[in-house]
């Protein structure tokens, strides 16, 4: 039990005893204080960690979020069968054990049976408001977890649209057609293979571009492909080497990631016959690593590291595994995870997400309009209750708002969580499905 509920418990204590000895104590004595402030203290523990006690429990066993209708018509049962037992309780060691003002047999008679229902009304006009506070809280929790989801959403399509700016630089594709223009006249048969790579490339570019993960066995063939245009390019200065364990081939890395890597390696390295720049691509562990020699170019301007800050991005969204960068003085190496699988990923489309909010966004309502009126139910019949029994009244007449206003209350609840809009849609669906069949 939380700290804070621990004070709200001992300030109600305290509260109830000075409001009760105050007014309703004809001998204003220390004795009568102390039996008064047991007597509160015993009420407001017993009735606030019981109720305390059922809603924390319902919440770890139904959560209002993943079973609204499960859970409201849970709480009503348990709150009611939970202070009916607790009002008792409490009663019984009121009058039979601490004051002594009745007998067992009196207690369960008629007698003190008013009394009782006074009390199990005011038990459940604060446990009402303790599960309406819990419905209103997981509430809170849901739409700060949409505007989260959100915030990812906008994320993803930013680093996608990122990735699709920073794929292949413009720059690749202008050196690559001066290559091509010079096989052509010089080993026609070597530009005929290059143009296929290029077609090879920029395909796999076109099928990858909407996908979140590709296997490792994928990214790796793309990689060769796309070392094969540059080896063709620059020949002896640069030079490539594959050490991945075929076991990692099925794991999952997000695509074009190493295209992006080995264009940073040519972009920010100087590479010649005498120095060649030395790319290497393994597996270390877990991880799908690219490492090459140190040979840094003299940048006319600084590098702004987009393409590096987009890989770290996608990772960032997709898992909490982080994607290292080693740098040393002669080495550069980055470290990329492997996942086993595929995150799940909604098939929903926008329309239906947005209609499917909507229906949520009129259950929310239907449910807090229920809980407003099991709230004012329980304040206003206890209210009448008080006033019958206190002002010496000869009938029972509260018994008649109670009983009609029950009634209404009732009804309210078995439209809400019984027989309603979702009923009648799960049975339109029950149906189509059978004529389906």
């Amino acid at each position: 039990m939380k700290r804070k509920y621990l004070i709200i418990l001992l300030w109600t204590s305290l509260g109830t005893t000075l409001f009760f000895f105050l007014f309703f104590n004809n001998e204003k004595n220390l004795n009568n204080f102390l039996i008064t402030l047991l007597l509160s203290t015993m009420y407001s523990f017993v009735l606030g960690f019981g109720n305390g006690f059922i809603n924390e429990f319902l919440n770890r066993k139904f959560p209002w979020s993943e079973a609204t209708r499960t859970r409201a018509i849970v709480s009503i049962i348990s709150i009611i069968i939970g202070n009916f037992i607790l009002v008792y309780f409490c009663n019984y060691m009121n009058y039979v054990v601490i004051q002594k003002t009745a007998t067992a047999e009196e207690f369960f008679s008629a007698k003190y049976g008013t009394t009782n229902w006074f009390m199990i009304n005011i038990a459940l006009l604060i446990s009402a408001f303790l599960h309406a506070k819990s419905f209103m809280e997981e509430l809170k929790k849901t739409s700060r977890k949409e505007v989260v989801e959100q915030k990812l959403i906008a994320k993803s399509a930013n680093a996608q649209f990122e990735s699709l700016k920073n794929q292949l630089d413009p720059h690749f594709l202008f050196n690559s057609l001066n290559v091509l223009s010079a096989l052509i006249d010089e080993n026609p048969q070597q530009a005929q293979k290059f143009t296929a790579s290029m077609s090879k490339i920029y395909r796999y570019v076109l099928e990858q571009k909407d996908k979140e993960l590709v296997t490792v066995e994928d990214e790796i063939e793309f990689a060769k492909t796309y070392c094969d245009l540059l080896k063709t390019r620059f020949e002896d200065s640069v030079d490539f080497t594959f050490d991945v364990s075929e076991e990692d081939y099925q794991r999952y890395v997000v695509p074009l990631a190493l295209q992006l890597l080995l264009e940073n390696c040519i972009k920010h390295n100087f590479a010649t016959s005498s120095k060649p720049l030395t790319i290497r691509i393994f597996s270390d562990g877990n991880t799908l690593c690219i490492e090459n020699n140190l040979q840094v170019r003299e940048q006319i301007k600084e590098s702004s590291g987009i393409g590096l800050a987009n890989i770290v991005q996608r990772y960032s969204l997709l898992t909490e595994r982080n994607v290292f960068i080693e740098k040393s003085e002669d080495h550069f190496k980055v470290k990329l995870p492997m996942l086993m699988a595929k995150p799940h990923v909604s098939s929903t489309k926008p329309e239906e997400e947005s209609e499917a909010y909507k229906r949520a966004q009129k259950r929310v309502k239907e449910i807090k309009g229920f809980y407003k009126n099991l709230i004012s139910y329980c304040t206003v019949c206890s209210f009448l209750i008080f006033i019958n029994l206190f002002t010496n009244s000869r009938s029972q007449w509260f018994w008649f708002p109670v009983l009609g206003w029950g009634i209404g209350v009732a009804s309210h609840a078995f439209q809400v969580f019984g027989v309603g809009d979702s009923w009648q849609e799960k049975k339109i669906r029950q149906i189509m499905n059978k004529q389906k069949k």
